[in-house]
């Protein structure tokens, strides 16, 4: 997967996420909340079927609003269906139902997607909430993980991706045994020996190019090697093996079977490591950016303010946010007819900034408020930089979000910020303050 590949898929799960915690907190009026969950090659005529059981059932609820609520739900989740011919190739999640917000009044929800991934739960319920875990688990394993189990017998290459295990490809050998006579013939087969060893050594590196490099990438996010006897070890340490997935070895675990057997061995030895790369992954990058900071290269930038003039200047490298970030861009229109940036919370109550200084009026609204994260996301490419979704869950993480607000950036060459203050008024509100980045 490129680079680019990668900052595309974290946005995705960025954006399911974010769906899916707004689906997790939503409440229905009644039991009007529908949760259809059909995993690949399920037929969308049975879904139909079942849910028009199901209205004929819902028909006899004796309390007519909630009734009403739940045929309504019923309907739409039909009429979502027939927007499908068949169920999507990773299945299909439909939610439909009357929520209530906070100020306690009803609004519709009715969402139909495709997981980014193969789902393998079948699901309907019709309650008072929707029930996102299935996908949820989908988000906690999206990462897809190489094994390559090898011993004596033959090789085997397999990906887990979640709970979803394939085997790519695997061979079987027939490597000569050890040699008991004395003699000459002993050297000999010696040599055979370790030659035959040599080859089976070089096609696994072989094949593991084939299988785990896509476009000059790796196209797995680790590589767990596995084997019951020294020739993974062999693999590992041979010139013959690709020094990119050299690189990306997370585990080499001793098992004591070969093939698929040794396979769900190895998936069971190597579950801590698979869980903790990503961590160790978002650690490495904060920390770097925080080496920028103690080495005082002024390579670095933090806050809204000094990062939105940086990206403006093409200087961000890296753009690193915390996924939870909430700060809210608006766009207002002052007196002048001139448009304004202005960064808020969310429920913010101080309109201080909202107010046109030259009238004392609140500005007009020119364009929809959008959160500043989803702002990141549809612009970054727009300025030369990468994309990079961090948590709090790291030491370093939790550092990054409470000492720099949960937004910065690696900056391509040393901008010097405090040069800039004469180019902008102290409180120009196009680029906010640095109490607007707070967290």
């Amino acid at each position: 997967m490129s680079s680019q590949e990668e900052t595309d898929h974290a946005i995705e799960i960025w954006r399911y996420r974010k769906l899916l915690t707004m689906l997790a907190a939503s409440r229905g009026a009644g039991t009007s909340c529908i949760t259809l969950i059909l995993p690949p090659k399920s037929q969308i005529s049975q879904a139909s079927n079942m849910l028009t059981t199901e209205y004929g059932t819902a028909s006899n609820i004796k309390s007519r609003v909630n009734r009403l609520s739940v045929l309504s739900a019923i309907t739409s989740t039909q009429q979502k269906l027939k927007n499908y011919s068949r169920v999507p190739d990773n299945g299909l999640c439909v939610f439909v139902g009357t929520v209530l917000n906070d100020e306690g009044k009803e609004r519709k929800i009715s969402f139909a997607l495709e997981p980014f991934k193969p789902i393998n739960t079948s699901l309907y319920m019709c309650d008072s909430r929707f029930h996102v875990e299935a996908l949820e688990e989908l988000l906690e394993t999206d990462s897809k993980w190489g094994f390559i189990i090898m011993d004596g017998n033959g090789s085997l290459f397999g990906t887990l991706s979640g709970n979803t295990r394939e085997i790519l490809y695997k061979f079987s050998v027939d490597l000569p045994k050890k040699h008991g006579r004395g003699g000459q013939s002993a050297l000999r087969f010696s040599r055979l020996r370790d030659e035959a060893r040599r080859n089976y050594v070089r096609k696994v590196a072989e094949l593991a190019v084939q299988h785990f490099i896509t476009a000059d990438r790796v196209n797995v996010a680790g590589l767990v090697l596995a084997g019951s006897a020294e020739l993974k070890t062999d693999l590992s340490s041979s010139d013959l093996f690709d020094g990119r997935l050299l690189a990306k070895v997370v585990k080499v675990v001793d098992v004591s079977y070969g093939g698929e057997n040794g396979f769900n061995q190895a998936i069971e030895l190597a579950a801590d490591s698979l869980a903790n790369v990503k961590f160790v992954q978002e650690k490495k990058l904060i920390q770097k950016y925080f080496d920028e900071i103690a080495l005082d290269t002024g390579k670095y930038c933090f806050g809204i303010s000094d990062t939105l003039k940086a990206l403006d200047m093409g200087a961000v490298e890296t753009l690193i946010v915390w996924e939870g970030l909430d700060t809210v861009r608006n766009v207002l229109r002052n007196s002048a007819g001139e448009e304004i940036i202005v960064f808020s919370m969310p429920k913010e109550t101080d309109r201080e900034k909202f107010i046109d200084k030259a009238t004392g009026t609140e500005m007009e609204v020119a364009s929809e408020a959008k959160p500043l994260l989803e702002w990141f996301a549809e612009e970054y490419k727009n300025f030369g930089a990468t994309l990079e979704f961090v948590t709090n869950k790291s030491q370093e993480g939790s550092q990054f979000v409470k000492g720099f607000g949960g937004i910065g950036g690696l900056l391509r060459y040393k901008v010097a910020f405090e040069d800039l203050d004469d180019l902008d008024d102290e409180d120009d509100e196009f680029y906010g303050s640095d109490e607007d980045s707070d967290i």
